[in-house]
């Protein structure tokens, strides 16, 4: 079963990252949390990894839609967002939503994770439009 919804880019990471930021925004989304893991491992471990940073991203109206539907659905909010390094590349990796409704099996949760993958996508999706426009 694939969770993930990915995208490759060409860019370096800060530059991803706020790209990210924008297109999360542009769709509703605003940041919440950030979890730089790179610097956490390096502190805590003394482990280097390539950069990496967990978003937690939210669109209100759709977590008090989800909310609303179970209460314990706020165990799978916020939409979890993942900015890494991958080899020469930039990988931006979203938490599929319909992964909330395979796991609870709550038909009431099934247009919510529908609008967040229309937006999650359409995030994704502007930031490869915006490489290949540049």
């Amino acid at each position: 079963m694939r969770y993930d919804r990915t995208v490759h880019l060409d860019a370096d990471f800060a530059t991803t990252v706020a790209r990210v930021r924008e297109a999360l925004a542009e769709q509703g989304f605003g940041v919440l949390t950030e979890i730089d893991v790179t610097a956490t491992l390096k502190a805590k471990l003394d482990h280097d990894m390539e950069d990496y940073v967990i978003l937690g991203a939210c669109n209100p109206q759709l977590a008090r839609r989800a909310l609303e539907a179970d209460r314990t659905a706020g165990l799978l909010l916020p939409c979890n967002v993942v900015v890494r390094r991958d080899g020469d590349r930039t990988a931006v990796q979203a938490l599929d939503p319909g992964t909330m409704v395979t796991l609870t099996e709550l038909d009431a949760l099934r247009p919510v994770a529908e609008e967040a993958t229309r937006r999650l996508d359409a995030a994704l999706a502007s930031l490869t439009e915006a490489r290949t426009a540049g």
